[in-house]
């Protein structure tokens, strides 16, 4: 079965590692790269955004809708990554109306969630993806889910393969047929033992991306797990 890694430079990236992700990546199936939205139109590989507009057009500076998106070949997005959520204080409701006017444009929505370091410490884990599963699902199945702890996020720590296998579980029971990635500080040195948990179809990858000789060595794994 297909393993994904999904590259989510975040806001870095440069001319040069566009062209190193054209070259290594050029004929990629199962890779997505998301680099800042100037970048785009020349990655080369599957492209993915990395926020939209949850509005089709209108004046609204600095905004990117997902018409725009598909029109120049964007296939995925982000929504409702936890630093969207942090900084931009996105509400779970604004992220389902995001992941619907993807759909609306044939862009399928890599829906983000994952709970604070405060909720995985008091055992809420569970309770609050249900939560945010109910409220930010689009009204279309066509869509993708990742798991990404808070806490986890640049930090260097993940959750253990036993926490990401039980979570992915849930997901999985609640979300059959969905593609469901884990992200959270995932390097080239722990990236095949998450690759080889049940249920885990791919890698939502921050960090470890913006080096090229990383997400290689990730995306070799990824394609010796399938």
């Amino acid at each position: 079965m297909k393993k994904w890694v999904v590259a989510n430079w975040k806001m870095n990236g440069s001319k040069e590692l566009v062209g190193a992700y054209k070259n290594a990546f050029g004929n990629a199936d199962n890779l997505i790269a998301c680099p800042p939205f100037v970048y785009l139109n020349a990655i080369g590989t599957n492209a993915g955004a990395q926020n939209v507009h949850h509005l089709p057009k209108g004046a609204y500076t600095g905004e990117v809708s997902a018409q725009i998106l598909a029109e120049i070949g964007v296939k995925y997005c982000l929504v409702g990554h936890s630093e969207r959520r942090q900084y931009f204080h996105e509400s779970d409701d604004l992220i389902k109306i995001k992941a619907n006017a993807c759909q609306e444009s044939n862009i399928t929505p890599i829906i983000c969630v994952g709970e604070s370091l405060a909720e995985y410490l008091d055992g809420q884990t569970i309770k609050v993806l249900v939560r945010q599963l109910q409220n930010c699902l689009p009204d279309s199945p066509q869509f993708w889910v990742a798991y990404e702890p808070l806490w986890a996020i640049g930090t260097g720590q993940t959750p253990t393969v036993e926490e990401i296998s039980n979570v992915h579980y849930m997901l999985r029971e609640s979300l059959p047929g969905v593609v469901l990635l884990y992200g959270g500080s995932v390097s080239a040195l722990n990236a095949s033992e998450i690759f080889a948990i049940n249920n885990v179809d791919g890698v939502l990858v921050g960090g470890a991306s913006l080096d090229i000789s990383a997400i290689k060595n990730i995306y070799n794994l990824a394609n010796k797990a399938r």
